[in-house]
């Protein structure tokens, strides 16, 4: 996984400003068993980007402000055993978590009245089946 990060359309993170940190994960087993596993960790200093456009940032800002520490979008992977795919993994993670942080809020819902009609056969259905209950009962009285 080298050069920048694409989040959506023409807009990407270069890879300068992308922190990476590799360490070994606790596998599965003991004694020395599957310790070849290896962690990654991607940071992004959102809050101090300016590869975002200004609103784009805010919102993202505002969207992930409880995963943010100092600012800074953290992303751990360690499902593979390989270093690389753990790489791609986490920059997978950190383009779609930053996608739909950045996405715009949805269009505002409309809201729409039940027509007369409709509500009026409900009713009128309600009251045919609490009828249809009623006649049941009597016979063990």
């Amino acid at each position: 996984m080298s050069g920048p990060l694409i989040i959506r359309g023409s807009v990407s993170i270069p890879e300068a400003e992308l922190m990476w940190r590799f360490s070994r994960s606790s596998g599965p087993g003991g004694q020395h068993v599957n310790t070849s596993d290896s962690q990654v960790e991607l940071r992004f200093d959102l809050a101090a980007t300016e590869s975002l456009p200004p609103v784009w940032r805010e919102r993202a800002l505002e969207r992930l402000a409880g995963r943010l520490v100092g600012g800074v979008l953290t992303v751990r992977a360690s499902e593979h055993r390989s270093q690389w795919r753990n790489r791609e993994t986490a920059a997978a993670r950190m383009a779609s978590l930053l996608g739909q942080a950045t996405a715009p809020p949805p269009k505002a819902r409309r809201p729409t009245r039940i027509p007369r009609g409709i509500n009026e056969k409900r009713l009128r259905e309600k009251k045919q089946r609490g009828q249809t209950k009623r006649g049941r009962g009597g016979a063990w009285d």
